[in-house]
């Protein structure tokens, strides 16, 4: 399946949308405190498939501000690498200092070493990307024979059920949307067969009471499906 449902389909906020790269480095000051840990670190909580004190090194897709490397850094004490398109978030990044490298470089073309990670993770990216095929095809580049590639990312259900994109508001307060893609499981599991990987272990996290006193606006989406987990491993 190439590519998911157009989004703007589905669209019931209308805000001035940017690109990724164009939009995270303006979000990059107050990114921390608008994205919950419940949002996607504590899907990572739930994973048993992945051996994480048996991991070597690590490469951390889409990297961000250091979020996932800093809760991979209390699994184990394994270098992690990280790529991230954009600048502003690197910066982040490397006041963090939780990364052993940072690279400024597009997911699905790292230009990280080829199966020298047996840990590749991508946390909060697949819903900016138009298609799949990529993210999946670098993730098996940079794996070795074993492993496990983790992604986690806006349940497609809340996309379209939500019509809501991921935004953030400028300083001056203005909404902005960032470009917002629907990727359904099918073409999850296409991308990831296609790349020779085989499926290990799905969570989802809901919209439940601990998320709506965080996020109390968020009530009418009470037992949605927000965000979900992934586990890859190489066939």
């Amino acid at each position: 399946m190439e590519g998911g449902p157009d989004f703007a389909r589905f669209d019931r906020r209308h805000y001035e949308t940017v690109s990724a790269r164009e939009g995270y480095d303006a979000w990059a000051p107050t990114y921390e405190e608008t994205v919950e840990d419940i949002m996607d670190l504590a899907l990572l909580e739930r994973i048993g498939s992945v051996g994480w004190d048996g991991v070597g090194r690590a490469a951390d897709l889409g990297c961000g501000s250091g979020r996932t490397a800093a809760w991979l850094r209390t699994r184990g004490d394994f270098p992690v690498d990280g790529v991230d398109l954009t600048p502003a978030m690197l910066e982040r990044a490397r006041a963090r200092g939780v990364h052993d490298r940072l690279v400024e470089g597009d997911v699905r073309d790292t230009g990280l070493p080829h199966a020298a990670y047996d840990l590749v993770i991508c946390v909060l990216v697949d819903e900016h990307l138009p298609e799949l095929a990529g993210l999946y095809a670098e993730a098996r580049r940079l794996l070795g024979r074993a492993g496990w590639f983790v992604v986690v990312g806006i349940h497609p259900y809340f996309v379209m059920a939500a019509g809501m994109p991921t935004h953030f508001d400028l300083p001056e307060g203005g909404p902005v949307a960032i470009e917002t893609f629907v990727h359904l499981p099918s073409e999850h599991v296409a991308a990831a067969t296609a790349a020779g990987f085989a499926l290990r272990e799905m969570h989802e996290a809901l919209v439940d009471d601990e998320f709506v006193r965080r996020k109390p606006g968020w009530q009418p989406y009470r037992d949605w499906p927000f965000s979900s987990a992934l586990v890859w491993a190489p066939t």
